[in-house]
């Protein structure tokens, strides 16, 4: 996936590893630099993400956009997210995750950049907000961070490498979400750009390259579960903006700061607490487990009544998240080769963008017409059939690839 120019010896670097060796041929920076830099870059990232994220209600609201139109734009963002996340894959593992990394980087430099002009009132504002989702589809910088992870970690490491990524995830939820919703409310419109420049190249369109993986023994069941298990509390999430400001009657600034306890929540439960579940339980049993807290978390939404509710029912959400997102990424990893590791990445990035495209036509019009408790009774209903299906799969030894 990682191509001899991005980080040259990758291969013969992973080879060593399982032999007991040193690392050779990463240059300066060694396997462990390497690893570190990958953390910080998607941390930068993920912060000016979530900066963005943060304003776009307030931004779209300002602009004179209703709730309707707010979810036009979200859909497209999806849309385009849903689109590119396959592609991007198979950049990455034509072209190196040096070049993933720029691209995505270059993407995001150019979305930023649109939002800075639809702040300016001498330009067209609500044409710049929409144009600004562009971008979108080529803006993939967790899943080239988790491919660099992914090539120079073993199987038995995967899990724990890949949950510290969430380290780095929490970073950006915790200071994008402060900076974002501080500076909405003291400085009207603002947005960061912070970005690294590239070029892509070459074509990769290739959708049976992309069918074949998920036909692959052990990859379609475990995708499935990570898109359907996963879809409700996505829903929810998607409209969660909407939710913030109309059923819990929070300003930007709180909304900052309820999304910085999401992130503290997730730093330290993806970050610590499942790569050590991880070396103590198999990856089915997490992946069970993350269902079942879905189920009941699902249960204590329909009772929600304000904000206080939902932080004590935050630790369970983001428990349940987190396992299905590192367990799941896990096993489709490793199910396939290192050459598709890229791809199969690509298409679990899809998922997110996937709950973008349909979350805010249906998530709006289940909120609209049975209130916030809709979501409880779907993410309750959704979790519990898919339990009854893993329940009826065999349990997998510690550290099996699939179960």
């Amino acid at each position: 996936m990682v191509s001899q120019q991005d980080l040259p010896s990758m291969q013969d670097a992973g080879a060593s590893r399982g032999q007991g060796q040193s690392p050779s041929g990463m240059g300066a920076l060694g396997r462990a630099g390497v690893i570190l830099l990958t953390y910080v870059l998607a941390a930068l990232e993920l912060t000016c993400l979530f900066m963005q994220f943060s304003i776009m209600p307030y931004l779209s609201r300002r602009l004179g956009l209703d709730s309707v139109a707010f979810g036009y734009q979200q859909t497209i963002f999806g849309v385009l997210q849903l689109l590119g996340g396959p592609v991007f894959g198979r950049f990455a593992d034509q072209h190196g995750a040096r070049a993933a990394f720029t691209l995505s980087f270059l993407a995001s430099s150019a979305l930023y950049l649109l939002l800075v002009a639809a702040c300016s009132p001498s330009l067209p504002g609500v044409a710049l907000l929409f144009a600004s989702r562009l971008p979108a589809a080529l803006m993939h910088t967790l899943p080239a961070a988790q491919m660099v992870i992914t090539d120079l970690t073993v199987p038995e490491e995967r899990p724990a490498a890949l949950g510290r990524l969430g380290l780095c995830f929490g970073i950006g939820v915790i200071v994008g979400s402060l900076l974002g919703g501080t500076l909405s409310s003291a400085c009207g419109c603002w947005d960061a750009v912070v970005n690294m420049t590239g070029a892509p190249k070459a074509s990769v369109f290739d959708l049976k390259a992309i069918t074949r993986l998920l036909l692959q023994p052990g990859v379609l069941p475990v995708f499935l579960v990570k898109v359907i298990s996963g879809f409700p509390s996505g829903l929810f999430m998607v409209m969660f903006s909407i939710i913030s400001m109309d059923f819990f009657q929070l300003e930007a600034t709180q909304s900052g700061y309820l999304m910085s306890f999401f992130g503290v929540l997730q730093m330290v439960i993806q970050g610590l607490v499942i790569g050590r579940l991880s070396s103590h339980f198999s990856e089915g049993a997490l992946l069970r487990a993350s269902v079942l807290v879905f189920s009941i978390v699902g249960l204590a939404m329909v009772l929600m009544a304000n904000v206080f509710h939902f932080c004590l029912l935050m630790p369970g959400l983001v428990f349940s998240l987190c396992a299905l997102n590192v367990v799941t990424d896990s096993m489709l990893t490793k199910a396939v080769s290192a050459s598709d590791t890229g791809t199969m990445l690509g298409l679990c990035a899809s998922v997110q963008p996937l709950t973008r495209t349909l979350g805010p036509t249906l998530g709006g019009l289940l909120y609209h017409s049975f209130g916030v408790p809709i979501f409880g009774h779907v993410q309750f209903a959704v979790n519990f059939l898919v339990l009854l299906f893993l329940w009826r799969q065999p349990m997998p030894q510690k550290k099996d690839k699939v179960w």
